[in-house]
């Protein structure tokens, strides 16, 4: 059996093997045996496991820990873009955008108790530039009535020459009275009567005046309508004491003005203290109202806007306010005076006015539907 023995163990492959400790048997010290080359297989086949798993773990082991550094990193930079996104948006969150600037949109006119096909022909004209461009409101600037008012809260004028002509403007419209409202043929003299337009406010769903001198707000504008008869004959303590107390707390950005006599005007009438040309005349040559316009009026008022004059004037900046007249609402005279100015003309129209934040643009219509001046200053 020596042969088949010799020829196993020539067949057999090397392994290396570590020495074996102290007072343990060697290999050499007895011949092999099958049981042996069994174990020995089997510690080959356990190192070959134990080296697989060793790797197996290492490679674990580091698959692990690139894919937790990986992950942490991306962590980290997807922690990193988020917070800066995060910062970006609440920065840009942070800054609003400005609110846009207030708008007022109105019209102006007076004179116009007429009731005549003029009176008609101003109103259509201010329906289509209402309509294209927009009206809150009209500022009526007295001789609501001609020739002598009205003489009841029932008198028919109020539909003739008033609700008929502006039967299609749906806004109100803020009234103020003039010296033909005060009756006695315009000498204004009939204190009682204007009482009745006071009263036709709480008839009509437009007409507005709810005293014979008052204020209102819109927007950021206060409007102050003057009872300018009143003044003429000198009765105004009481009302330059409540336009005094009402512009010491108004807070609007814009003060505004309106009524019936002028401060200065090129029309007929002409300036305030030499009206007619009778300079030397008291109380017919508006004294009181210059002295009423002086006192109250420049450089505390922004815009006086008025009538009595039956034209359309711009005139130029004095004594620190803007001046407008507006009274030819129905009918017309003539312009020739000297008081500087940017636009004047007798023909019959109106003024259409915007207030958008500190800028006033007036632009004046004639009864045909032409624009024929636009000017913006600035407050």
């Amino acid at each position: 059996m020596l042969l088949p023995w010799l020829l196993l163990t020539a067949c057999e492959p090397t392994v290396a093997k570590e020495s074996p400790p102290l007072g343990t048997p060697s290999e050499t010290d007895s011949l092999p045996t099958e049981g042996d080359a069994d174990t020995d297989a089997d510690a080959d086949s356990d190192s070959d496991t134990d080296a697989d798993s060793d790797a197996d773990s290492d490679s674990d082991s580091d698959a692990d820990s690139d894919a937790d550094s990986d992950a942490d990193s991306d962590a980290d930079a997807d922690s990193d873009s988020d917070a800066d996104s995060d910062a970006d948006s609440d920065a840009d969150g942070d800054t609003e955008p400005e609110p846009p600037p207030p708008v007022l949109r109105f019209v102006a006119l007076g004179d116009a108790g007429e009731g005549n096909t003029d009176q008609y022909a101003v109103a259509d004209a201010m329906e289509v530039v209402c309509a294209a461009q927009g009206c809150d409101f009209a500022l009526y600037l007295g001789d609501n009535f001609y020739n002598s008012g009205v003489e009841s809260v029932d008198d028919e004028q109020f539909y003739d020459k008033f609700e008929a002509p502006y039967a299609d403007l749906s806004f109100p419209f803020y009234a103020v009275l003039g010296n033909h409202d005060y009756g006695a043929e315009g000498a204004g003299l009939e204190w009682w009567i204007v009482d009745y337009q006071v009263e036709y406010t709480d008839y009509s769903t437009k007409w507005t005046m709810p005293d014979t001198y008052y204020s209102f707000t819109e927007e950021h504008v206060s409007f102050f309508g003057l009872d300018t008869n009143a003044i003429f004959w000198g009765f105004y303590g009481d009302q330059e004491l409540w336009l005094s107390d009402a512009l010491s707390t108004t807070t609007s950005d814009w003060n505004i003005a309106f009524g019936h006599h002028p401060y200065i005007s090129n029309g007929e009438h002409g300036n305030a203290g030499a009206y007619e040309g009778f300079e030397w005349l008291p109380i017919a040559n508006g004294e009181s109202v210059q002295d009423f316009m002086e006192a109250s009026i420049c450089g505390q008022i922004d815009v006086y806007i008025c009538g009595h004059d039956h034209s359309r004037q711009d005139l130029e900046e004095t004594c620190g306010t803007q001046f407008i007249v507006a009274g030819a609402g129905a009918k017309s005279t003539d312009v020739h005076g000297t008081n500087p100015n940017y636009f004047e003309s007798d023909y019959e129209g109106f003024a259409w006015i915007q207030i958008e934040g500190d800028e006033f643009t007036l632009e004046f219509w004639d009864k045909d539907g032409v624009l024929n001046h636009s000017r913006t200053f600035t407050r």
